[in-house]
């Protein structure tokens, strides 16, 4: 569903005065550690966890695979079912991503297509559907639900990212948890455990993990850990008994590592691109401070942010606009790109209804900066914070202006690697780049 919105007439005095800083491009520096043979290492640690790979042969294993960017992605995927065919088994992947993909069976085929995994890439069995099988209930009456074809086969791998969660603290966030809790639960799965909402999210998580364990065929889990830099740093096969141990472990990892801004204080904050690759909130509230839940742990804890300038999504994204509500200005450009239906109906699912408002928007890129730089309070707009980034995701080599920079220049893990420059803008009024 697209929506045509109408040019924006609006009219705000005073923009006359304002002119933009100069931007510069500065590099932060974090932990760059990395796997640099990701096949090699996953092949290892598959052949230490599995004891016995001929009682394989034959069996119909499930993989789980989400919504979410991991590097390498198809590399990781392609590895695991070739490794498990040459051991006998008939591996299939599940997409496992909730109510991702407009909810629909084909929609998350389509997604997963964006990280280049077709059965044509990856040389086995898509098997996509919205049908799940209830395997039991919490303490808290919440029904907890497995995907069909994975519930029905003779062994699960669930392998996800793990991360800060975008909406909620917790010992267990965004992870192999998660995964069994909302992903494999598909359409119906997500909606049910999102009920309760985010507050109640850490104490269900592993009680969720301890159920499905009884009550499911687990054959291990893969969690995955990224640095800073976009690459994975952690990579770990983990037997089913340890796998709430073990991804309690690399979450601390994985919020150590997280890219966040040195400097802590921005006046316009510009973001190009946001997308449920990049985040489930679309942009990392671990790193804008902007969540839909407005639990603790967040705001101001995070980043002290007076505006947030979305330009636009991510193509991975398949015009879902999940967390675009939390910017304060955006662009007709933008608007016109999302697929309201699919959005809402993520977010709905999600109990979110703040992240699926429409921010103010501008006609251009030029003037939604400018009426995000206009709507500061106390703010010398000719001296404004401003930093630009790619997203959430790329945060080491940034745009900034100067009064940002001379903030936090002294730091020892920052470096200014250009010279100050005006902003480039096309005929259109939209920025270059």
């Amino acid at each position: 569903m697209f929506i045509p919105f109408p040019e924006s007439q609006v009219v705000v005095k005073g923009i006359e005065e304002i002119r933009i800083p100069e931007l510069a491009h500065m590099r932060q520096i974090y932990e760059s550690d990395y796997i640099a043979d990701l096949k090699g290492h996953l092949l290892d640690q598959m052949n230490a966890v599995v004891d016995c790979p001929g009682m394989l042969a034959g069996k119909r294993l499930a993989i789980t695979v989400g919504s979410r960017g991991i590097p390498n992605l198809d590399l990781i995927v392609r590895t695991l079912c070739d490794r498990l065919k040459e051991w006998g088994a008939l591996p299939f992947i599940v997409p496992a991503m909730g109510s991702h993909g407009s909810g629909t069976a084909e929609g998350q085929i389509d997604y997963l297509k964006g990280f280049n995994i077709t059965e044509k890439t990856m040389k086995v069995p898509i098997l996509s559907t919205m049908d799940v099988v209830h395997y039991g209930t919490l303490t808290d009456g919440t029904h907890c639900y497995c995907d069909k074809y994975a519930y029905e086969s003779d062994g699960i791998i669930v392998l996800n990212k793990i991360k800060p969660h975008s909406e909620f603290k917790g010992a267990y966030e965004s992870g192999l948890a998660k995964m069994i809790a909302i992903g494999l639960g598909n359409h119906i799965g997500a909606s049910e455990f999102h009920v309760p909402g985010f507050e109640t999210f850490a104490k269900r998580l592993p009680e969720v993990v301890e159920l499905f364990l009884k009550k499911c065929k687990c054959l291990f889990g893969i969690g995955i850990v990224q640095n800073a830099y976009d690459e994975v740093s952690e990579l770990e096969v983990i037997r089913p008994e340890n796998i709430l141990e073990r991804e309690r472990a690399l979450l601390e990892i994985a919020k150590r590592r997280i890219a966040t801004f040195k400097g802590k204080q921005i006046d316009v904050l510009v973001i190009d691109e946001i997308g449920k690759n990049i985040s489930g909130a679309g942009h990392d509230p671990n790193v804008t401070g902007r969540n839909s839940s407005q639990l603790p742990g967040f705001g101001s804890e995070i980043l002290d942010l007076k505006r947030l300038f979305v330009r636009g999504l991510t193509k991975e994204s398949h015009h879902n606009a999940s967390g675009l509500g939390m910017a304060d200005v955006t662009t007709l450009r933008c608007l016109r790109d999302v697929d309201w239906g699919a959005t809402w109906t993520n977010l709905l699912n999600a109990t979110q209804l703040r992240s699926a408002m429409m921010p103010l928007y501008m006609n251009n890129d030029f003037d939604a900066l400018m009426i995000a730089i206009r709507t500061l309070n106390g703010v010398d707009y000719n001296q404004a914070k401003i930093v630009r980034i790619r997203n959430t995701q790329c945060m080491d080599d940034i745009l900034v202006s100067r009064s940002y920079w001379e903030s936090i220049c002294n730091r020892p893990d920052v470096e200014l690697v250009s010279d100050f420059v005006p902003m480039q803008f096309d005929e259109a009024g939209n920025l270059y780049g």
